[in-house]
């Protein structure tokens, strides 16, 4: 660069050029020069370090030379007395030549390629943004899927458990025919006994049962309603975030795999130490990842663990409660099949009774009949044709003329004591066969009475073993119930038809 020689002072006297003319011209250099000094300071105030600051009130070589001190590279002494150079830690770039480090500076005027480096910024930018909301969204999805299968699951357990309660129901209905078909035995069989014990505990029971179920239904359709909301926030806020991703051919899932992680939230399953995934980033309410999703994320976790575990126990209690019924509905059976047992060997006892006392009946009214017979032989003829010699016609005593005054024959007494006393004797006998009568009538009514209770178990067993067949449904139960009468036999189809 050539240096400019300040020109040899001449004397003034000898200058051709006039003085205004001499004093514009250096008046334009001194402010060129002035200009260049300014626009120099400026372009090196524009291209400077962060922390560079200048102090108005010291020179400027004191300034510039304390400023670059800490670039310098510092001396450290080594064991065998060498020393050796360093560069000051930091970052910057090395001037090994210079043995200086001077830090990175930052231009304050926009750089040529500065329109460049905002577009690269603003492309890594929106990369990264629609990055994480293709990733929030994975996360959003795959939970929403676990929620839509933990709602079929709770819909099929509910649809089981509707099907016990409507089992239980209609054993209700079942115990209820049971007691009205009991109901129309003899009076002499409605003693009551441990079959209607047992019908009536059984009630309580299903009672117990159907509440139950009742129970879990009610809160099987609570978490029911829960989780279709949090589906519903879900499905808003991963629409949301899928609004800012553009189309890419790439299913979601597959970002969970690339980010180490089946499940983002660790719905599914406990994640093992092994597994190298990506932790779950801080909310950021201006980010991808907002509070309002990790709130409906940590929801949807907490819900899945409250309905695995309304889930476990709807099947433990369905399970328990499908036992005991059946348990319950057994021994009804055996009980009634026990009482069945015990009226077949009393009505047996009857009828070896009656058929003892049907013999007995008929001797007694046949030796009641010969009596009355010898009755009426010894009482005399009935006939004027029948009388002897010495006889007359004169019931219920007959007279024998004696043809000796004085003589007292006996034969006329005794007959006649003979007589009564064998009338009395056939009074007290049809009594005693009166009475032999009504017992064995009585005998007959309870022996009948007998038939008909065991008759009625047998159909109660058979009642209870049909309705319970699993393809008997509650309305089919429910109308044998409202329109059956044992009393009152169905109308006969054919008969109406043939009226009409």
């Amino acid at each position: 660069m050539p240096v400019l020689t300040a020109p040899a002072e001449h004397n003034q006297n000898l200058r051709v050029g006039a003085p205004a003319w001499r004093e514009a011209a250096q008046h334009q250099t001194l402010k060129a020069h002035q200009l260049t000094n300014r626009c120099g300071r400026e372009v090196v105030t524009m291209w400077q370090p962060k922390d560079r600051v200048w102090d108005p009130h010291v020179a400027h070589h004191l300034c510039r030379a304390a400023h670059i001190l800490p670039w310098r590279f510092h001396v450290d002494l080594v064991k065998h007395g060498g020393t050796l150079e360093k560069p000051p830690p930091g970052e910057g770039v090395t001037l090994w030549k210079s043995k200086m480090k001077p830090p990175a500076w930052q231009a304050r005027l926009p750089l040529p390629l500065n329109r460049d480096a905002h577009a690269l910024q603003t492309s890594a930018l929106v990369q990264a943004h629609a990055r994480g909301a293709r990733l929030t969204a994975a996360r959003l999805g795959h939970a929403q899927q676990q929620i839509n299968r933990q709602l079929r699951l709770l819909q099929r357990q509910r649809e089981i458990a509707d099907h016990r309660l409507s089992e239980v129901r209609k054993g209700l209905l079942i115990n209820q025919q049971s007691v009205k078909l009991r109901d129309y035995r003899p009076k002499s069989e409605k003693v009551p006994d441990k079959a209607d014990s047992m019908l009536t505990w059984e009630r309580e029971e299903l009672k117990n049962m159907k509440r139950k179920m009742e129970k879990d239904m009610e809160k099987s359709e609570a978490m029911l309603k829960t989780l279709a909301s949090c589906w519903d926030t879900l499905d808003f806020c991963c629409k949301e975030r899928l609004q800012a991703v553009d189309l890419l051919n790439k299913p979601l899932d597959k970002l969970l795999e690339q980010a180490g992680r089946h499940s983002w939230v660790n719905l599914s399953r406990v994640q093992t130490p092994s597994t190298q995934g990506q932790k779950t980033p801080p909310p950021d309410p201006v980010g991808t990842y907002t509070p309002e999703c990790a709130t409906a994320l940590y929801e949807a976790k907490r819900l899945l663990m409250e309905s695995k575990d309304i889930l476990q126990e709807m099947a433990k209690n369905e399970e328990d409660i499908r036992e005991q019924q059946q348990q319950i509905s057994d021994r009804v059976c055996a009980s009634l099949a026990q009482k069945m047992q015990e009226t077949s060997e009393l009505k047996d006892r009857m009828n070896m009774t009656l058929g003892l006392m049907r013999g007995i009946v008929h001797r007694c009214i046949k030796f009641n009949q010969e009596m009355s017979l010898t009755h009426g032989l010894i009482k005399g003829p009935l006939s004027k044709n029948h009388l002897e010699a010495r006889e007359k016609l004169d019931r219920p005593m007959v007279r024998v003329y004696q043809r000796h005054v004085g003589t007292q024959l006996p034969e006329a007494m005794r007959l006649a004591q003979g007589t009564g006393k064998l009338q009395r004797h056939i009074s007290h006998f049809e009594k005693n066969l009166e009475g032999l009568l009504a017992t064995h009538k009585n005998l007959t009514c309870s022996h009948k009475g007998k038939k008909t209770g065991h008759d009625v178990d047998y159909e109660v067993i058979r009642l209870r073993l049909r309705q319970q067949h699993p393809h008997v449904y509650y309305q089919q139960a429910q109308v044998l119930v409202d329109e059956w009468n044992p009393r009152m036999p169905p109308p006969r189809v054919e008969s109406s038809k043939a009226a009409q």
